[in-house]
């Protein structure tokens, strides 16, 4: 059965599954305007997720075929997925950060082999053993998400979003990609708890769990990012909205931005603290992953999870070397980072 949830004031929310994933959905967004139902995020492509989209639309009064817009708070597949679906039943527009559109256009015109080749350099360059990196150097079809639809508009942080009849502002709130947003419905709340409006925080900020926040990639860009930095800044741009009511992309709806910011900046910096306690001896980035907490033990974490975890201390890493606590080793094969 559709699960759809009425937030009050022309908003509700969808549950759209996603297949073998332990978040379990994505909280796809209705906003009515004056114009139609936009949609922010749509869920993943995947058949049972488009029936659960369809009927969820239709449980709302609506259908798919009447709605006016798409808005993506980031490109993940989990998020933009069903995006193309979506505008060939409606005509509706796709509006996504340029950082994000760009990810999407370089993705789909990269042959996939391309990919799989960038991805087991990477590996290699931060210590994985042979065994992880192999099947990489193999591995042939396109991978999950790499396909998605090319987005009309570009948000434009800090310009209202071209919702007819509504105040939806954007806030780019890079880390989790690098572009990603979060919007800000600038309206006073139905319920009329205390703060401003409401904060649709797709996956920047949630209330139980700790966005994944690793590099940015790109196989043709050689600039050193800091992710977590950006993050981090942008968990500080959010606490300072004060939203009354945040509508993340999975969980639930939640008040106490602030506090939920706090315990976020809490935990990085408890992170980072404890990868420098590591950092007393040179390490490699999978060596470092592999003694970090994570929850399980890294024996039972799966595969691809692996190169998740890898990529996120590669970023934690980078922060460290960004604010003068740890370095490379000079002439380190792998490269190895130490403590300052």
């Amino acid at each position: 059965m559709t699960q759809v949830h009425d937030h009050g004031g022309g908003v509700r929310s969808l549950k759209v599954p996603i297949p073998d994933n332990p978040l379990g959905h994505t909280l796809v967004h209705v906003v009515d305007t004056d114009a139609g139902p936009v949609l922010i995020d749509t869920g993943w492509d995947d058949p049972a997720s488009w029936d659960t989209l369809v009927a969820g639309l239709a449980a709302c009064g609506t259908s798919a075929a009447e709605v006016h817009g798409v808005v993506v708070t980031h490109h993940h597949p989990d998020h933009h997925g069903l995006s193309g679906r979506v505008r060939e039943a409606s005509g509706a527009w796709i509006a996504m950060h340029a950082a994000d559109a760009a990810v999407v256009r370089r993705t789909s015109e990269a042959r996939p082999e391309r990919w799989f080749s960038y991805m087991a350099d990477k590996l290699t360059a931060a210590g994985a053993p042979e065994a992880h990196v192999a099947p990489l150097r193999t591995a042939r079809g396109r991978l999950p998400g790499l396909s998605p639809a090319l987005p009309d508009r570009e948000i434009v942080p800090g310009e209202l979003v071209g919702l007819p009849g509504r105040r939806l502002r954007a806030i780019w709130t890079p880390g989790h990609t690098p572009g990603h947003v979060c919007l800000h419905l600038e309206e006073e709340h139905p319920a009329r708890l205390p703060g401003h409006g409401r904060l649709f925080s797709g996956d920047h900020v949630l209330p139980g769990i700790t966005p994944h926040i690793g590099l940015y990639e790109d196989p043709d860009d050689t600039t050193v990012t800091d992710p977590l930095g950006d993050y981090l800044a942008s968990l500080e741009r959010v606490a300072r909205l004060a939203p009354a009511e945040v509508l993340p992309a999975h969980q639930y709806a939640f008040t106490g931005a602030a506090a939920r910011v706090a315990e976020l900046l809490t935990h990085h910096e408890a992170r980072l603290t404890g990868l420098l306690a590591l950092l007393t001896q040179p390490l490699t980035p999978w060596q470092l992953a592999e003694r970090m907490d994570w929850n399980r033990p890294w024996a039972e974490i799966p595969y691809g999870s692996r190169t998740i975890a890898v990529s996120e201390a590669e970023a934690h890493l980078r922060r460290l070397v960004k604010l003068g606590r740890a370095e490379a080793v000079p002439g380190s094969d792998p490269v190895t980072y130490v403590a300052v």
